[in-house]
């Protein structure tokens, strides 16, 4: 009987001195959480069923929640933008957060157009870097992995932005981040998820894919590597999942190069991510993607990239909450990853300035195809965001292309006609479609007054045959 009383009073020391509270990597030292807002704190706790106080710095007031089997979760209202807060949470034993700030949220997701780093290449990289101390700017770059099922936590950690860590972040979401914050005045807090080479279907919770043939037969077309993971899910098992209590803002997007191989199928896999993360999320949050850049690819003259950049297009015009940057203005048909991100940065920040933050004044898009007339032998184009007119760089206007009945495109004639392009072709005597940019290599000259360029588009729906 001694022994056994001996024995209990030793396993409950042994337990309390390796008794542990802990939480997810995104809740640590230097984060940003979402402003004016309601936000979750969660993690475990080997005590199973404790009772959990978090206290935040801001307004001291406690919240009281109590762990079941080891798990436990609550939530605290944000004020506005601030900071610098201390965020501590008592059980057995007390975890404090340190240097916290409230802003705004950000995730940048993608393949590797949304990775590069200014490290890797970036117009004037020496003196963006150098120039990079914004101490209200923190990252958080989850690391690449894979996981067959959702995962609650994933690696990484938050640091303030400066020069040295800078260098080695997504380009694309420091300088969108760098925008917001000089135009707000607010601190910004930017998540990096993403793995070059990655097909959008890995980036898919499967449950969203099931019962779906006709994506699940496109997603074999994906030619496995061994570098990045193509299996629907995986990325968004390990990379996004984890990330889903975390309060965001937005998320700006940039991916498709690598669904050229099932280009057709983008029309629907583009969507179903966006519906699946404003789900997982448990809100119906912006969206804003960047439309693929021109590349020589196999085949300049090939249609699978244009494929790709219509799907994101018709994704913009039919799902809400959702906008596109342009890029090719910008591209480089010899550089798949073209230097050039501080457009890309920019125009992303104009659709969250213009839709989100109040700067309804600024113009965000260059002109979208809007509607068409057929007036005998010449089509006249009619163009959304274009109500201060349309321009052309250069003396002819390039990329567009005519077609009558027989579906046989021939190089078209095109004039800009105050807020309208007019279309014509010698070979074409009853026109009734245009297309404009739609080859993979395609590097046009039209945008609006606002230095803006106008996105590739059809004006047809008749079925596209790819290699």
């Amino acid at each position: 009987m001694k022994k056994s009383i001996l024995l209990i009073i030793a396993i409950f020391f042994f337990n309390q001195a390796f008794a542990e509270i802990w939480l997810p990597s995104i809740l640590s030292d230097n984060m940003v959480l979402q402003q004016k807002s309601e936000v979750t704190f969660w993690g475990w706790t080997t005590n199973t069923n404790e009772k959990i106080t978090i206290t935040p710095s801001w307004n001291n007031i406690s919240v009281e929640i109590k762990a079941y089997q080891g798990k436990w979760q609550g939530k605290l209202t944000t004020p506005k933008a601030g900071g610098i807060y201390t965020i501590t949470i008592q059980g057995h034993e007390e975890i404090s957060i340190k240097n916290v700030l409230i802003g705004e949220v950000w995730l940048g997701s993608g393949q590797s157009n949304m990775e590069w780093t200014p490290a890797q290449g970036l117009v004037n990289a020496e003196e963006e870097i150098k120039n990079a101390n914004y101490p209200e700017i923190r990252f958080f770059q989850v690391s690449k992995h894979i996981a067959n099922t959702p995962q609650e936590n994933t690696r990484g950690k938050w640091i303030v932005c400066s020069p040295e860590t800078m260098k080695n972040f997504s380009s694309i979401a420091y300088l969108f981040g760098k925008k917001l914050h000089k135009e707000l005045g607010i601190p910004v807090g930017l998540i990096s998820s993403n793995w070059g080479g990655t097909p959008i279907e890995t980036w898919i919770p499967e449950q969203m894919m099931n019962g779906n043939k006709s994506l699940q037969e496109a997603a074999k077309k994906i030619t496995p590597r061994a570098w990045w993971p193509n299996k629907t899910e995986l990325a968004y098992n390990a990379m996004i999942y984890p990330l889903i209590n975390f309060n965001i803002a937005g998320v700006i997007w940039y991916q498709g190069e690598s669904n050229r191989q099932n280009a057709l199928s983008y029309y629907k896999s583009f969507p179903l991510l966006i519906e699946s993360w404003r789900k997982a999320f448990g809100k119906e949050f912006p969206f804003y993607f960047v439309q693929i850049a021109p590349y020589k690819y196999d085949d300049l003259q090939g249609m699978d990239a244009a494929v790709v950049r219509d799907a994101q297009l018709q994704t913009m015009l039919t799902i809400p909450k959702t906008g596109m940057v342009v890029t090719n203005d910008i591209g480089n048909l010899e550089n798949i990853h073209p230097i050039n991100k501080q457009d890309v940065g920019l125009r992303l920040a104009l659709w969250a300035l213009a839709k989100d933050y109040g700067k309804s004044d600024l113009v965000y898009s260059g002109p979208i195809y809007k509607s068409m007339e057929i007036k005998k032998k010449k089509i006249i184009l009619n163009f959304d965001y274009a109500d201060n007119g349309l321009l052309q760089k250069g003396k002819v206007l390039n990329e567009f292309y005519i077609a009558g009945d027989d579906q046989k495109f021939y190089p078209a004639k095109a004039k800009v006609v105050g807020k309208t392009v007019v279309v014509s072709a010698k070979a074409v005597k009853k026109p009734v479609a245009v297309r404009f940019a739609f080859t993979n290599g395609a590097l046009p000259n039209f945008f609006n007054k606002e230095n803006l360029p106008a996105s590739a588009f059809r004006t047809d729906n008749w079925e596209i045959e790819l290699k």
